[in-house]
């Protein structure tokens, strides 16, 4: 069979201010800002995106920070954690870092064998970093964390659902996954190739409390398709099955659909080409604010509202 879904493509969330988003992403975490574009939807708006050193699938998380708003509220329909993947004798380095930004930690805890903390960002997004052991990425060797102890990129997604059966099956039907490890009320399945980066667990909750969106919560999941064509054909496939699926949309970087799964999480299907690089070079991601040709004509206007942000990776 094809391989259409290869795994995880980014993770776009909901943010306050942008240099207190930059600030922990690439100051804390680590991480590479290898876009400073915009919300093609709300150009007023910083679309931000770090990963490892060239923007791979797998590694890419992305914000849109909105300045000020309310906070969001984790709850059933919403991705409440995103884990990142770091070698086996990383974790204590990362406590230590982390306590040291007064970043409160959980302590290590453990899940289908592996060990992994839990922490928020300054908005109050839900992080992870689980150890590995095979896990062969690089990151972004920033110079400054040692590079045995660098984030390589995702490790898995969690979903929380009230109904899981429905999200289940569109997973394991429609979008080319399999069940590879259950506990307990978390179900984990892998796409592609399979391994860190290419994980979504799903724990079902019978909590009645439902996820709010707002500062701090994903907006939306986004999956990896290899080109335009397996793109057609997975859209193909999901519109068949009955799921309200977008056009194809121009995203500059990627071209993406979009649809709800039953749960009411924001679903993506984004093709791995054209890549970052295709408006900047890979030693410059990140450094200037790039905007798609739609919008260059509106460049002054636009420079004009997005307040002036640094990225830095802190000592």
């Amino acid at each position: 069979m094809k391989t259409l879904i290869n795994g995880l493509h980014h993770v776009t969330s909901l943010a306050s201010t942008a240099q207190t988003n930059v600030d922990f992403y690439v100051g804390i975490l680590g991480l590479r800002m290898i876009k400073k574009t915009i919300n093609f939807d709300a150009p007023e708006v910083y679309h931000l995106y770090y990963a490892d050193e060239i923007g791979t699938a797998g590694t890419v998380m992305t914000f849109f920070p909105y300045g000020k708003m309310p906070r969001g509220r984790k709850g059933a329909g919403q991705p409440t954690y995103t884990a990142f993947s770091i070698a086996e004798n990383a974790l204590d380095f990362w406590i230590k870092r982390l306590e040291g930004y007064q970043i409160p930690t959980s302590r290590p805890k453990q899940r289908l064998g592996e060990t992994y903390i839990q922490f928020e960002d300054f908005d109050g997004m839900g992080v992870e970093l689980v150890t590995t052991k095979n896990d062969l990425r690089t990151g972004w060797l920033n110079g400054v964390i040692p590079n045995e102890f660098i984030i390589k990129g995702f490790h898995t997604v969690t979903l929380h659902e009230a109904n899981m059966e429905k999200t289940l099956r569109l997973l394991i039907d429609s979008m080319q996954h399999k069940i590879v490890a259950e506990e307990g009320n978390r179900y984990r399945l892998e796409a592609g190739e399979g391994g860190t980066g290419n994980y979504v667990d799903i724990i079902y909750t019978n909590d009645q409390i439902k996820a709010l969106q707002g500062a701090g919560s994903v907006h939306h999941v986004a999956f990896s398709t290899s080109t335009d064509e397996t793109q057609v054909e997975i859209r193909e496939i999901l519109a068949s099955a009955g799921y309200g699926v977008t056009p194809v949309i121009d995203r500059n970087y990627f071209h993406s659909i979009y649809y709800r799964e039953p749960g009411g999480i924001l679903f993506e299907i984004a093709t791995n080409p054209p890549g970052f690089a295709v408006d900047e070079s890979p030693e410059k991601l990140g450094q200037k604010l790039q905007l798609p040709p739609w919008y260059e004509s509106h460049r002054p206007k636009i420079e004009g509202v997005l307040p002036p942000i640094k990225a830095v990776v802190f000592p």
